[in-house]
């Protein structure tokens, strides 16, 4: 079990209950150290007076504010420390709101919030219970480390979890900082129509294990490629063209059409009648040709199925699937390659393991 990082009491008008908040995420970046080219030798940043170039102790430093250039207003570490909100010992709910009604671009990070021993477990179930019936998020403001949060508390998957939230003078205005947004532009109801289609055709169940840090792998295999000697080869793949205005329709209707092909390509196709009665006919003579032995038709027959059968499960896996069965057999490129492109290299790598089986 993991320490908590903090232990105080969570409240909600008279009812209390004493909590633990814990890291929900953590991250797998791969960590490099800085060395000066053609040695082993380590690089260290130093403090260092940009007006003497000597080194400055650390408690010889105080921090500026800058008034205006070269004018600053000192201040000193217990000052601040004066100020500082401490560490709260509540959590100390001030309202609840529909989730609905918050965006999401508001929340920032997320911790786990547990009970504090198994005597409250039963009000702690109870807020879990209500907050996930009523679909609401309870707010609170909350210091920790120095610092004062504004929090959501919310239930999710049995559990409460705790986000810390931005406030709205720390979000952007999306209209003072991204150029070219629409403002009224005329769609017809059949593009509107073509792309929702799209959209539907498109959909996939939510699974995060599906998804992952493409690139964190590369790096990690590049390091591992290098040290056993091996050769690099990168590969960053044609980048996608925009479509054109005058385009758009055609774009839609042809990923609309690719999509039902994919689609169609992942059922089993019914053999009719007709079909079945044509392969139940004896076959022709063959005059001074060579025939084929029901043997090794039957095997080139097995064969066409086996490849099929291969395609038709390939087309009903996600990106995500195709990229792993990519990673399994060390396709090269995979992470610059498009769903279609995985497919078809899986197809290749098929054909070559029957091949040489």
């Amino acid at each position: 079990m993991a320490r908590p990082m903090w232990t105080g009491v969570l409240t909600f008008g008279l009812v209390s209950v004493p909590v633990a908040l814990y890291t929900a995420t953590q991250s797998h970046d791969v960590h490099f150290h800085q060395l000066q080219r053609g040695t082993s030798d380590r690089v260290r940043n130093k403090r260092v007076n940009e007006r003497t170039g000597k080194e400055v102790d650390y408690a010889d430093i105080v921090k500026g504010y800058e008034v205006t250039e070269g004018e600053y207003v000192i201040v000193e570490p217990d000052e601040l420390e004066q100020i500082s909100p401490g560490r709260s010992r509540t959590i100390d709910i001030a309202g609840f709101v529909d989730l609905a009604d918050v965006d999401p671009i508001f929340f920032d990070r997320t911790y786990y919030l547990g009970p504090r021993g198994k005597e409250y477990q039963k009000v702690y179930a109870l807020l879990v219970e209500a907050l996930e019936h009523a679909g609401k998020a309870g707010l609170a403001m909350f210091a920790m480390r120095g610092k004062e949060y504004l929090t959501a508390v919310r239930s999710e998957g049995g559990l409460l979890e705790l986000h810390t939230m931005h406030f709205a003078d720390e979000v952007r205005d999306p209209h003072s900082e991204v150029g070219d947004l629409p403002e009224k532009v005329k769609l017809s109801a059949q593009e509107v129509k073509t792309a929702e289609q799209l959209i539907g055709m498109l959909a996939i169940e939510w699974k995060p294990d599906e998804w992952h840090d493409t690139y964190e792998e590369q790096v990690k295999k590049l390091v591992q490629d290098k040290l056993a000697g091996r050769e690099i080869a990168v590969s960053a793949g044609p980048a996608p063209e925009a479509t054109n205005v005058i385009d758009l329709m055609d774009a839609l209707r042809r990923s609309l059409e690719t999509a039902r092909k994919s689609e169609k390509a992942g059922e089993p196709k019914k053999s009719s009648g007709r079909t079945a009665a044509r392969t139940s006919h004896s076959p022709k003579p063959t005059g001074d040709k060579k025939s084929t032995s029901p043997k090794a038709a039957t095997g080139r027959t097995t064969a066409k199925r086996a490849n099929a059968t291969g395609k038709q499960q390939l087309s009903q896996l996600t990106k995500a699937e195709l990229y792993k069965r990519a990673t399994d057999l060390d396709i090269p490129h995979r992470s610059a390659m498009t769903r279609d492109e995985l497919q078809h290299a899986l197809e290749q790598a098929g054909r070559s393991q029957r091949a040489a089986s």
